[in-house]
């Protein structure tokens, strides 16, 4: 007689005393089961004999029950179904069937065994369990392989996953999706696949990924895994959240798929809010396929996994739709260009073509019974064409635009052991390479940037090829090697290991080496009623910059090529008691270089320290501790401390490398009253092809006068890791109906957050009326033939990363409900709260952009305020309902939305610095009382000081009047989306074979009305509507307001799409 029960996901099930709750382990590319058998009177079963079979790949493992009646069964692989056989002497056999493992977790089964003589051997059924849910110590998600396959993800990205989460959000304002987790910098988040690190390592994207789209195929993925403070200490290598993925495995049986699905501009929305949107005609189309096989039946398999897209990228021109722009100004630059410089500076395409090509194999060998091994290759290769400078006030000409893409190869090799029934261990060697590409489309042209700003409603025009892609190549390679052992002494689980990380790379980033000429800026020929335009055609240059390197002009000398090496151990005690388990462990990271950057005497003779310093030598010892307890059989609470380290971009420090002040050398010049009277190095090019004769001799020489010596990036020689403190409490309760309730409060403490301080300007110790510091350019000398003072001009910058003086918090709230309908609907929604502050956001991949280009009131001291990455509010609500239509073929519907608070900008003065020019739209604007009209605030004319009045009040402003407006204290609106995914399944062609034809509906809302499903953008960083200037006494003159920069559509994220697709599964 054989007795069946069925597992609830909560400890203890009442029928056998079997207990399944999941424990996290770190960045796993495997699962384990751990847990305890004992007798009917609680005595250890020992010598009781657990085989753990994976029935698709006839997998086996065998394990032990030790004297105190534990036994653990490491480096299993996910999923299933599994199948486990009890056998013991003493006591009743049972066979436990249908289990499923998750990544990353390890599953406990607590066993009480009854006497041989009361039962036949009992077959238990276990459901699969597909997030977590009980038996964490730490906040996360884990999406399984349906979660997966009936995501309504359109664009074929695991985002679409792990925004089901709602401490996680998906940001569209750049056009690239990036991942904000918990109010962190996305660049500090973390994602691995089959255990190697596949983020954006150099951190030069905002996406997350190092290439254009997720490196590798959607359809080789078996689960996802997110993790927002792991207590484990194998956990590393971020202070965001760490995203982990493993893909699939070959079986016994040949099982597979391929899929197609397809888009075009008539199955894709073209209104917004009524107003009609120039998308132009294009198609997108993805195909691929995927199998598994077995090569030796029960011993090896392989598994292989390809995807192409062959799609545009569509192009949006924001300041045209909101007026900072006009289609005038636009043709009237394309005509300056053309007839006065001979170049053409192409036009507003709606899209550009996109490619991307996707390709994972990989190999499973069952050594024996205690050893198996894989090895997985990926590939990708993509680009895309991208609009670079496009922004609410900026309009960009198509020959600024650049390609970009990448090509990645990587490597993995993993071995997994159990040497005895107690102690296990896991070996992990990966590399991967990549080259990336970023190239202006009109690189060959040889013409250079041109910015013409201060039109009629304060917006710009950009045109020629961009100056961060003149000179522009990137590669590295990333060596990882990883080995750690896991020991089970009673009731404890011992691990320790150790790895090492190598990164290597070689990056030419020099701007300016063909150059960039700015019109219409602060020059004394920019006037009310003169536009840069006007100066483009008559050529007034108000900024000219070149750069290359020195003695040379070949940029290629000036590359920067070195590497570095992050080593870390680790040792934790996991204690699992009848409730409590509790985590304890330590991590120590490490860093070793051997490279430094080109040492820079001038430097070190003005600041009195070398520009050599570099990332060697600095260490961080990381403490971790997390708990669960289990309250009850349908409750418990978890929670845990922990310091974490890691995600800090490396471009920040290649900065120190590639702008040394010796070997890349800027120059510059200011109100050039007439271009087209300067000599030029070849003449015969024309005026901005080719560079100015005295700007290049200066580079070739590499003498320049006092005050105007290149710029040099440095590090501090104090500069100490940045890190994070997390704490978090949380708890789950599930009721008898089978409602999970869970929630999560998390607060993160910034330690030594970095930021760029600028070594050139000082504290004059003045203030202006509202009480905001006046800096000044350093003096070097004095002239001696009128005594000035010789400043360092502040355009050729000395730029420090180094610690913030004081750091930044978050806070997250959490909450979560879910419930499996026995009519085949399953629901879950999230909330998350979020409060999030820092010191600096630290926008960019280039140290003078991640000085300038956010709000401040003080320039070297920011202060701690509301962070660019905050999202107050998020909610998120996800459907997945499956019936029979047709008999016998199943119809599904997911559904996914989110409704989340928008981004944050800033109120600024426009053309206003305290003291220095080195950015004139940063100030934090000020908003004066009545009562200070004519004392400390001036105003041109009557007409605008109505007009500033006006504004302060349309902006809701009043209520700073006497104060600085702080930063990131305006919001744009809030956005709510909806995705849908329908599924039919059709028939197959044999047995065992099955279809499906899809359709996907990004942005319901939209497809239902125009007016809704909305994604409102806000200003990038600041709005600089008042144009200021500071008088000598500190007093104030406002002689311009501008028109709003309005909330714009972001069009992409906005319109509806419709992709429908056909699957074949065998």
């Amino acid at each position: 007689m054989i007795h069946k029960a069925k597992l609830t996901r909560v400890a203890a099930a009442v029928a056998l005393s079997v207990g399944l709750a999941s424990s996290a382990v770190a960045q796993e590319t495997s699962s384990s089961i751990t847990g305890s058998i004992v007798g009917p009177q609680g005595n250890a079963a020992a010598g009781t004999v657990l085989t753990i079979r994976h029935v698709p790949s006839g997998t086996v493992k065998v394990v032990v029950v030790n004297d105190a009646g534990q036994f653990s069964a490491k480096g299993l692989r996910v999923g299933g179904p599994y199948t486990i056989e009890v056998d013991s002497d003493k006591f009743e056999d049972k066979t436990i069937t249908d289990v499923f493992l998750t990544l990353g977790e390890a599953l406990p089964l607590n066993l009480t065994l009854d006497p041989e003589a009361n039962v036949e051997r009992i077959a238990v059924t276990a459901s699969q369990i597909s997030n977590v849910d009980f038996g964490n110590t730490s906040p996360g998600s884990t999406f399984s392989l349906e979660d997966l396959e009936t995501a309504p993800s359109s664009d074929r990205d695991i985002k679409d996953l792990v925004r089901i989460d709602p401490r996680v959000s998906i940001s569209e304002d750049n056009g690239d999706e990036s991942i904000i987790c918990a109010g962190s910098h996305p660049r500090f988040s973390s994602l691995t696949v089959d255990g190697v690190r596949m983020n954006d390592s150099f951190g030069l994207n905002y996406n997350g990924y190092p290439t254009t789209r997720m490196p590798f195929s959607f359809d080789a993925i078996d689960q996802v895994a997110i993790e927002v403070a792991p207590f484990d200490v194998q956990y590393g290598g971020f202070t965001g959240c760490n995203i982990n993925a493993v893909t699939k495995s070959g079986t016994n049986e040949i099982h597979g798929g391929v899929f197609y699905d397809y888009t075009n501009d008539s199955l894709a929305g073209d209104k917004i809010e009524g107003n009609k949107i120039a998308r132009g005609d294009y198609s997108i189309k993805r195909y691929g396929f995927n199998v598994g096989f077995p090569i030796l039946k029960d011993t090896l398999f392989g598994f292989v996994s390809y995807e192409k897209l062959d799609g545009v990228q569509v192009f949006t021109y924001d300041a045209l739709e909101n007026g900072r722009v006009s289609i005038d100004e636009v043709n009237r630059a394309i005509q300056i260009a053309r007839d006065v410089y001979g170049y053409d500076a192409g036009g507003m395409p709606t899209s550009a073509p996109v490619e991307d090509e996707k390709l994972l194999v990989k190999f499973d060998w069952n050594i024996n019974d205690r050893h198996r091994a894989s090895v997985v290759y990926n590939y990708n290769d993509g680009y895309l064409i991208d609009q670079s400078d496009e922004s609410s006030s900026t309009l960009t000409l198509s020959n600024h635009f650049y390609k970009k893409g990448a090509t990645l190869d990587s490597l993995v090799a993993s071995l997994y052991s159990d040497w005895t029934d107690n102690f296990s261990t896991e070996v992990r060697v990966g590399h991967i390479k990549l080259d990336n590409l970023q190239r202006s489309v009109d690189a060959d042209s040889g013409f250079g940037e041109v910015q013409i700003s201060s039109l009629a409603n304060g917006g710009s025009i950009f045109l020629g090829p961009d100056d961060s892609r003149q000179s522009n190549d990137l590669d590295w390679e990333n060596t990882t090697f990883k080995v750690a052992g896991t020991y089970y002494l009673d009731d404890h689980t011992i691990t320790a290991g150790f790895e090492t990380e190598k990164l290597d790379i070689y990056n030419l980033f020099m701007q300016h080496t063909i150059g960039e000429y700015r019109f219409g800026g602060d020059s004394r020929h920019n006037v009310n009623g003169v536009s840069g335009l006007d100066d483009f055609e008559n050529g007034w240059v108000d900024d000219i910059y070149y750069n290359n390197s020195a003695g040379t002009n070949n940029p290629i000398d000036a590359a920067a090529n070195f590497s570095y090496s992050t080593y870390s151990a680790y040792v934790q005690d996991e204690w699992m008691m009848d409730d409590f388990t509790f985590m304890l462990g330590l991590r120590y990271d490490w860093i070793s270089s051997s490279d430094k950057p080109n040492y820079n005497s001038l430097f070190e003779e003005r600041y009195g320290f070398a520009n050599t310093a570099t990332f060697d030598g600095k260490n961080l010892l990381q403490p971790r501790f997390g708990f669960n307890w289990a309250m009850a059989d349908n409750m418990e609470l978890r929670g845990g401390i922990g310091l974490y380290s890691g995600g800090n971009p490396n471009v920040w420090l290649s900065n120190s490398f590639s702008n040394d002040g010796v070997t890349n050398i800027d120059t510059y010049r200011a109100n050039v009253s007439n271009l087209f009277d300067r000599d030029l190095v070849d003449s015969s090019l024309g005026y901005i092809y080719s560079p100015l004769q005295e700007m290049y001799d200066q580079v070739t020489t590499g003498d320049a006068p006092l005050g105007q010596e290149p710029s040099t990036n440095a590090i501090d020689p104090d500069f100490e890791i940045p890190a994070e403190w997390k704490y978090n409490i949380g708890f789950t309760l599930e009721t008898e109906d089978s409602y999970v309730f869970s929630a999560d409060v998390l607060y993160t403490k910034k330690v030594n957050s970095a930021y760029i301080r600028n070594l050139a300007i000082y504290d004059t110790g003045a203030d202006a009326v509202d009480g905001r510091t006046i800096y000044d350019n350093i003096i070097l000398g004095y002239d001696e033939s009128n005594g000035r003072a010789i400043t360092r001009n502040s355009r050729y910058s000395d730029l420090l990363l180094t610690n913030a003086p004081d750091d930044g918090s978050a806070t997250t709230i959490s909450l979560a409900v879910k419930k499996e309908f026995d009519f085949g609907l399953d629901a879950q929604f999230g909330y998350a709260y979020n409060r999030a502050k820092e010191f600096s956001p630290m926008t960019s991949s280039v140290a003078y952009s991640n000085f300038t280009n956010f709000s401040v009131v003080d320039q070297n001291n920011p202060g701690v305020t509301t962070s660019n990455y905050e999202i107050p509010h998020n909610f998120t609500l996800n459907l997945r309902y499956s019936t029979e239509l047709f008999d016998g073929y199943k119809t599904r519907f997911s559904l996914f939305g989110s409704r989340k608070s928008g981004r944050n900008y800033s109120y600024t003065f426009n053309s206003f610095e305290p003291g220095t020019d080195l950015n004139d739209f940063r100030s934090l604007m000020y908003v004066p009382s009545h009562d200070q009209y004519g004392v400390d605030v001036f105003f041109s004319t009557p007409e605008v000081q109505a007009q500033f009045d006006e504004f302060v009040q349309e902006a809701g402003l009043e209520k700073y009047r006497g104060q600085i407006v702080p930063r990131n204290s305006a919001s744009s609106s809030w956005n709510t989306r909806f995705d849908l995914r329908i599924d039919q399944d059709i028939p197959g062609f044999m047995d065992g074979h099955k279809g499906n034809a899809y359709l996907i509906i990004k942005n319901l809302g939209n497809f239902l009305n125009d007016d809704w499903g909305i994604y409102n953008k806000g200003p990038f960083n600041n709005d600089s509507v008042v144009r200021a200037s500071l008088n000598d006494d500190g007093t104030y003159y406002i002689d311009r307001v501008y028109s709003r920069a309005e909330e714009t559509p972001y069009t992409n994220g906005s319109l509806w799409e419709i992709r429908v697709g056909v699957k074949y599964k065998f």
